[in-house]
């Protein structure tokens, strides 16, 4: 900089040099040069004052190249994934909300999300010692980063009281509020994000849009005892109504957040103290329609399985790859024990149980899904039932599957015939800690520690187990869990619903023991995908391993031959959105709520809306517009636009009625239930 204001003709104090060329100084640089001489002191600070100059303008030119370069990058690159999938497949739809506008739509009628199981966020509020400086920051949803650096510590507080299945002493953990609870599960994996912004483009704002969160681990009853989480519900809809004209709200569950909202319609009608002290026509003054997205009104054999072992399809897969690696803690992360012991606090996982029965589900030779047809290829594609011949001629070349039996202790048991089962009841059997190793103290308790060799062997003679017997085994393996989900949810058919015995909040999330709201204005939908292959039974073996671990596991040696793909690594696969099968999404709005009926009173009409699951033509696409997925058709453009029609007033017979892919009728024919 002293060269500079030297150029320039400023003045320089007496000490610094001066560095402006002179005639003395330049005939001495030619005299050096010729002699070959070192240049002078001053030639030498002129060469690095111009050389510093030429590095910052260096500097300066790649700091404004960068400069420009992002902000080419933030405008552009956004849109360069659609600009090459549009090079390839042709012009890509506009997002369902811009096209709705330009058809004229605007928001309309309040919307309330309820999200499920798993996706909303929780925050730590009070903690032990080895949770220093995580008050209010995530324990679940977004970057899950205290589950690789502390994970004991994760897992003790995400963990519930064994006994209570509340709080444990000195730890609490709370529901993120507001829509940011549920929009993203994870940093770049969306939920609710999608729709909100769909919602958004048709005039929607966060004063029309309400996230209804609440704690989903904790028992549905309790979310009310704990939080008050059920009448702030109520509040908030009362308040919504209020404030917009009086416009009734569209609410859309998803998930578990099905039948949490199904409690909570029974709830808020029910007297004080057990219930909201609503009135009997709550629901028929503030709700428009209930639209349903992947509800597992019957349960979902995934619960089954996660309770019984602590694996689904994946972690059985898993299990096979690297045995013994999630029985053990040599990379000091949580095995499986871990994980079985932290979920079997959470009760909600209980509502997920298998309800109806045999009734529902089929016994040890049928199912209503018998004769489905286990290849994608040749299902029948149509926007409309499928008719007796086309249904016949697709069951002629299917596999005969044994769905009814949710849990068989080897692949022969599942496909032998009930009368060659001998099967010895386990129900009377002994328990005690009577294995060789008796004396080890395990690092994690289950209950399957108290079994004993006698109990586990008596699980597996009993050999097949439909869904009415489900229910007698986990009471066997896991009494302490099933006492306390026995106190809040019930899972049989109701003979006479008028018996004040189904008063009780144990029984409102089962709409096979409860009726809907006397509010024939309401309509209610189920919403979900088709086309996925989804867990509906399973082949079990004994584990192989010492006492202190889950002495049962998926055979994921088992796959079906002969080209059969029903059975692959231990699961027995039929149609649904990947977690819910069709039977548990579709029949109460197919046949048990359709029309008038013993649960459905007042003829609340029900709609059927399947969505035929097309994975992204490539990867581009990211998790594709028309996915049937569990969660990705929270992305769906065609169950996205359904929703902000109904939300900007359009009526069920509007959208088209039924939307019906798979053969949910036909399978609801074969169930024999008393309507």
């Amino acid at each position: 900089m002293s060269f500079l204001r030297r150029r320039r003709g400023s003045d320089k104090p007496p000490m610094e040099i001066d560095e402006s060329p002179t005639e003395d100084s330049a005939a001495e640089d030619n005299k050096n040069i010729k002699k070959k001489r070192p240049p002078s002191a001053a030639a030498e600070a002129r060469k690095k004052g111009w050389s510093c100059v030429n590095s910052c303008c260096w500097w300066i030119g790649v700091i404004c190249s960068v400069w420009w370069f992002l902000l080419f990058l933030y405008n552009v690159v956004p849109s360069l994934p659609q600009m090459v999938t549009e090079a390839i497949t042709g012009p890509m739809p506009d997002p369902p909300g811009l096209k709705l506008r330009k058809e004229g739509l605007t928001a309309k009628h309040p919307v309330v999300f309820v999200p499920g199981i798993v996706t909303g966020g929780l925050e730590l509020w009070e903690g032990r010692p080895c949770a220093e400086g995580l008050f209010r920051k995530r324990l679940w949803g977004g970057t899950f980063g205290e589950v690789y650096k502390r994970p004991s510590c994760w897992v003790e507080h995400m963990s519930l009281d064994n006994e209570t299945g509340l709080d444990p002493s000195n730890i609490r953990i709370r529901p993120v509020t507001g829509l940011v609870a549920a929009d993203y599960f994870a940093p770049g994996y969306f939920v609710w994000a999608v729709l909100i912004a769909n919602l958004a483009r048709i005039g929607y704002e966060e004063k029309t849009m309400y996230m209804a969160a609440y704690d989903w681990r904790i028992a549905f009853q309790n979310t009310e005892v704990r939080d008050q989480t059920l009448s702030r519900i109520k509040s908030n809809i009362e308040l919504m109504v209020a404030t917009n004209g009086g416009n009734k709200v569209v609410v859309i569950p998803h998930s578990m957040g099905v039948l949490y909202f199904l409690h909570f319609m029974k709830w808020v009608e029910a007297p004080a103290p057990m219930g909201g002290d609503g009135g009997p026509d709550w629901c028929a003054k503030h709700i428009k329609a209930v639209m349903n997205i992947g509800g597992p009104f019957l349960g979902v054999p995934k619960a089954v399985s996660g309770l019984f072992s602590a694996e689904a399809k994946d972690v059985a897969v898993a299990r096979a790859i690297a045995p013994g690696v999630l029985e053990s803690d040599l990379i000091g992360f949580q095995t499986l024990q871990h994980i079985m012991r932290m979920t079997r606090t959470w009760d909600s996982t209980m509502s997920m149980l298998l309800k109806g029965g045999d009734t529902i589900w089929g016994g040890l030779d049928w199912s209503p899904e018998e004769g489905y047809n286990c290849n994608p290829k040749s299902r029948i594609n149509d926007s409309h039932v499928a008719s007796d011949a086309e249904s016949e001629k697709v069951e002629s070349a299917s596999n005969n599957v044994n769905y009814g039996r949710i849990i068989s202790f080897g692949r022969d048991v599942a496909e032998a015939s009930s009368s060659e089962i001998d099967r010895i009841d386990f129900r009377d059997a002994l328990k005690g800690n009577n294995l060789a190793h008796s004396n080890a103290s395990c690092d994690v308790w289950t209950e399957y520690q108290e079994l004993g060799y006698l109990g586990i062997k008596a699980v597996a003679d009993y050999k097949a187990y439909t869904a009415s017997s489900l229910l007698d085994l986990l009471h066997f393996v896991a009494p302490k869990m099933m006492q306390r989900g026995d106190a809040h949810f019930s899972y049989g058919i109701a003979d006479d619903l008028d018996d004040p015995k189904y008063e009780h909040y144990k029984y409102w999330s089962n709409p096979l023991e409860t009726k809907l709201p006397n509010a024939p204005g309401i309509e209610i939908y189920s919403m979900y995908g088709v086309g996925i292959p989804t867990e509906r039974s399973y082949v079990y073996k004994l584990s192989s391993y010492a006492e202190c671990n889950i002495p049962f596991q998926i055979d994921a040696s088992a796959n079906g031959g002969n080209g059969e793909s029903c059975l692959q690594g231990g699961v027995f696969l039929a149609d649904g959105d990947e977690t819910v099968p069709v039977l548990s999404a579709g029949f109460m709005c197919a046949k048990g709520w359709r029309g008038k009926t013993r649960f459905n009173p007042s003829g609340i009409r029900t709609y059927i809306r399947e969505y035929d699951h097309a994975p992204p033509s490539n990867f581009l696409e990211g998790r594709g517009t028309q996915s049937g997925a569990h969660v990705d058709i929270m992305g769906n453009f065609a169950l996205i636009e359904d929703v902000i029609r109904v939300a900007a007033g359009a009526t069920g017979e509007e959208l088209g009625g039924d939307q019906v892919y798979s053969d949910i009728f036909k399978w609801s024919k074969k169930i024999n239930l008393q309507l």
